[in-house]
């Protein structure tokens, strides 16, 4: 992805006005998304991979892949030894692409911040890279991870520091102080992808589910 692609892109999506707007921009980009981001040196997945590794134990099921775009992260969860992976995301035209590469045992389309189609407590594990920025998903996405996640399961999210200045962080620990969960592990801030150093950087968390 050259510096003006990278540009374009990325600027549609962080300026999305609507979650049909998200949609419609990785559509028009679900079939380069995985070149682009591989030459753009991405680091999200690998990122939160290392952390639901560390904390989440091989062969965990089911998991949620909540984000899962073109299913980078998808791909590298069979490869590790987890199996039973489900993808979530809003767009049909990355679902598409993570389809056909056959690492996920189901395919659901739907927007982190709404009611999401998943019956309560049943996911072992959630991971969610670079969902939780700009012109995405803010804290109100958060609710219904915790329903989703059976007890005792990890949640493990990146988060854009802007978001986690302007509320993120408080809404963590509301959720700790009334026993809903507890934040296990934090990167601190690191840039997403290289080049990028000196705009707002990301970190990513891990939280255990009470």
């Amino acid at each position: 992805m050259n510096a003006e692609d990278k540009t374009s892109r990325l600027g549609a999506v962080y300026q999305a006005a609507s979650p049909q707007d998200v949609a419609r921009v990785y559509d028009a980009w679900a079939e380069k998304y995985d070149e682009d981001m591989s030459l753009a040196g991405y680091r999200h997945p690998a990122i939160s991979l290392a952390i639901l590794a560390r904390h989440v134990p091989k062969g965990a099921a089911p998991l949620l892949d909540a984000g899962a775009g073109t299913g980078l992260i998808g791909e590298w969860l069979a490869i590790t030894g987890f199996r039973h992976v489900e993808a979530l995301d809003i767009s049909s035209g990355m679902l598409a692409v993570a389809g056909r590469k056959g690492v996920y045992t189901a395919l659901r389309q739907a927007a982190l911040g709404t009611r999401l189609p998943f019956a309560d407590n049943c996911f072992a594990a959630i991971i969610s890279a670079g969902v939780f920025t700009s012109g995405h998903v803010g804290v109100e996405g958060l609710d219904d991870l915790f329903r989703i996640c059976a007890p005792g399961g990890v949640i493990v999210l990146t988060v854009k520091d802007v978001l986690w200045q302007s509320g993120f962080s408080a809404r963590i620990a509301e959720l700790e102080a009334a026993g809903v969960c507890a934040l296990i592990d934090d990167t601190g801030p690191y840039v997403s992808m290289p080049g990028e150093e000196g705009t707002t950087p990301s970190r990513c968390i891990a939280l255990k589910v009470h």
